[in-house]
């Protein structure tokens, strides 16, 4: 195995097959960047398009009408990473999650710094909002009883997309998102939390996740499955044990989607979600794609 990407949900096609493009497509002589720069363009491939309504353009909006953007990258040999997060008005978000890790000593611009600093880099400001995010959002305000804090049940969409590369032994992993839908502003879920949303440790593996962040988060999941994967189990083991502990701890997360993807240090791959039956992701071995689902008892 030359090559392998992996991404999470339905448009973790548009992601491997942007990723395996830019794979094949780049002069670059270093392999750790060529990988770094196939998975970021995996996961910008799913911001740009505007009929996944999760994440970037035409991302559900907050309570307030407004897009506000999370993302990360971490690579797995010197653990570098670079986060964004409540960012407006710029796309992709994964670009300066890039820029954080290469230009600047921190990890995460969050908010009007995130915003500043994308107007540093050159980035000129956008709608985030498509004619069909729009309509959406307006039609859940005229729908509303009466004001409410925003929960997890009512939010619409969560499904973010994490997109994992790795080539002889090195990992690179992505992460990015609008976050739930009619969320309060300023809510950041564990998308661009390294070791929360997304984790990669050469020595291991790498793990990207996606579903209810404020679960994902307070189990810190990625790098709960990353330290399995290091502790010698494979990468399916490694994300159903990780899985199964959270429902064995907080039972109501069954209630809830929490999911997993993760590729071990040798290029094993595996996955686990709290709600197998509503979960899928793609990988791309070479240049084969393949839609991956979770068989479950009695499926």
């Amino acid at each position: 195995m030359q090559v392998l990407f992996a991404a999470t949900w339905w448009f973790g096609r548009i992601a491997v097959e942007a990723a395996v493009r830019q794979w094949r497509e780049s002069q670059v002589d270093d392999s750790a960047l060529r990988l770094l720069e196939a998975v970021v363009e995996g996961a910008a491939a799913v911001e740009r398009d505007p009929s996944v309504l999760s994440v970037g353009y035409g991302g559900l909006p907050n309570r307030d009408g407004e897009v506000e953007l999370d993302a990360a990258l971490m690579e797995g040999a010197q653990l570098r990473a670079g986060a964004v997060a409540s960012l407006r008005g710029f796309l992709p978000a994964i670009y300066l999650a890039r820029a954080v890790m290469e230009q600047t000593p921190h990890l995460m611009l969050v908010g009007e710094g995130a915003a500043r600093f994308a107007l540093q880099q050159g980035y000129e400001p956008q709608q985030l909002l498509t004619p069909e995010s729009l309509r959406r959002w307006q039609e859940w305000r005229q729908q509303r009883s009466a004001p409410k804090e925003v929960s997890a049940e009512r939010a619409v969409s969560h499904d973010t997309v994490g997109v994992l590369g790795w080539h002889a032994g090195h990992l690179v992993v992505a992460c990015t998102t609008s976050g739930l839908a009619w969320k309060m502003p300023g809510r950041v879920g564990d998308s661009p939390i390294v070791g929360a949303g997304l984790y990669a440790d050469n020595e291991a593996g790498a793990a990207v996740c996606t579903g209810i962040g404020e679960y994902i988060w307070r189990f810190a999941l990625a790098s709960r499955v990353v330290e399995a994967m290091r502790a010698g189990y494979t990468a399916q083991q490694a994300c159903q044990r990780s899985v199964e502990f959270m429902l064995r701890r907080l039972p109501e997360v069954a209630e809830r989607q929490c999911a997993v993807i993760a590729i071990r240090a040798d290029g094993d791959f595996g996955l686990a979600a709290t709600q197998p039956e509503r979960f899928e992701a793609y990988i791309a071995r070479d240049s084969e794609i393949e839609r991956i689902t979770i068989h479950t008892p009695g499926s």
